[in-house]
């Protein structure tokens, strides 16, 4: 699997650890400010199986579940702690801020280079975690702002952080499969990545480049956007099957 900037080499490191964390603890407070304001039976159109209670409650349980992985500093096997069990309603609000709390401090406790497990093949630390949950949550925050039709975007940084990430955690071996290479160019921040399958190159010429602002790059790749067919250039077909390769929950 092969994710690069579009010269070829690998992509720098530019939003780190404590702006993650930072991430974390913003977008769950927003998170927190949404689900404050809506009917917790109302459903989530980018998420339509759940309610704005389930996902808050997604929200809340993950971030509990990864705070315990975190501290057990174990790369090999999950934690054996017990999950969070949900709130009433009543308790909602301050549960989520518990649950923020949990994660955010045990990795501020153990720094991004602890060992952690995850379900993703590599890497297996603290900072991965961090890394997959600043976009979980914000994702997240999108979905229920979707709620009343006035989703912002994501955070720039976070978002030019996320396209190789997602390639990276949520498709990972998969890319294999893609029949060629796309260009994912965030047409505000000005990064763009070339994604490709191993031995691409010497099985098909299939090229083609999705341009967009970093914010809906990610969205897209989640599949909580459209792709507009001015935003393809090349095959349309291949950017839907990078599309397909991840399960985006």
């Amino acid at each position: 699997m092969t994710v690069v900037d579009v010269d070829g080499s690998e992509p720098p490191e530019h939003f780190g650890f404590g702006d993650r964390l930072e991430i974390i603890t913003a977008e769950s407070r927003r998170m927190s400010e949404v689900v404050a304001a809506l009917d917790l039976e109302a459903r989530v159109p980018t998420t339509p199986e759940w309610s704005v209670r389930d996902l808050a409650h997604h929200i809340g349980v993950e971030q509990w579940y990864w705070g315990q992985n975190v501290r057990a500093q174990d790369a090999q096997q999950r934690s054996a702690g017990e999950l969070t069990p949900v709130p009433e309603d009543a308790d909602l609000l301050a549960w989520l801020g518990w649950c923020t709390y949990s994660l955010v401090g045990a990795l501020r406790e153990v720094g991004p280079d602890s060992p952690c497990w995850a379900w993703w093949p590599e890497p297996h630390t603290a900072g991965a975690v961090g890394r997959h949950q600043a976009q979980e949550v914000s994702v997240h925050r999108w979905d229920a702002e979707g709620v009343t039709g006035a989703s912002e975007p994501l955070h720039p940084g976070l978002a030019d952080d996320g396209v190789p990430e997602f390639i990276e955690i949520m498709v990972g071996a998969d890319l294999a499969s893609l029949p060629g290479a796309v260009t994912l160019t965030a047409t505000d921040t000005g990064a763009s990545w070339r994604v490709a399958g191993t031995g691409a190159a010497e099985r098909s010429a299939r090229v083609s480049e999705l341009r967009a602002s970093a914010s809906d790059l990610v969205l897209m790749l989640y599949r909580r956007l459209p792709v507009p067919d001015v935003a393809v250039v090349g095959d349309p077909v291949l950017v839907a099957a990078l599309l397909s390769l991840a399960d985006t929950r």
